[in-house]
Formats: structure tokens, C-alpha cells, sequence
């Protein structure tokens, strides 16, 4: 299996500890130094800097087919 830990904006990911709402799929809905997610339960949005999202980062659910590649 393996690990794919790339991710655009827009993607729906899943982390590795769930949000205390009992959700596990966050929208990522800003991208730069720091990655800024949004509950897909209760809304409620998480800024996390980029390397501590990547450690955090368990897999992409959903990619957004309109993220252009660079």
C-alpha cells in the first residue's frame, strides 16, 4: 500500500486523530506556509503549519479534480 502524502487545495483528508465533533474529513481550504483545513462535521477551521500537516496527514480522501499541478 502506498503512503501518498501529496495534497492540493480543495482536497478532502482524512488525519490521524479524528475532531472531537466525531468527524474525520477535513476540506483543505488554504494553502502556504501554514495549511488552513475545515471540518466537513461542524465547520470548525484548524491553521497548522505545513510540516505539522504532513506528520499529521493520514490520507487523501477526495482529490479536487480542478487543482492544477505545478
Amino acid at each position: 500500500m502506498k503512503l501518498d502524502k501529496e495534497f492540493g487545495l480543495n482536497d478532502i483528508v482524512e488525519m490521524k486523530k479524528q475532531h472531537p465533533c466525531g468527524t474525520n474529513e477535513w476540506k483543505i481550504i488554504r494553502m502556504g506556509m501554514d495549511v488552513r483545513i475545515k471540518c466537513q462535521g461542524c465547520d470548525h477551521s484548524v491553521l497548522i503549519p505545513r510540516r505539522e500537516f504532513s506528520r499529521k496527514l493520514k490520507k487523501v480522501l477526495v482529490r479536487n479534480e480542478e487543482t492544477n499541478e505545478l
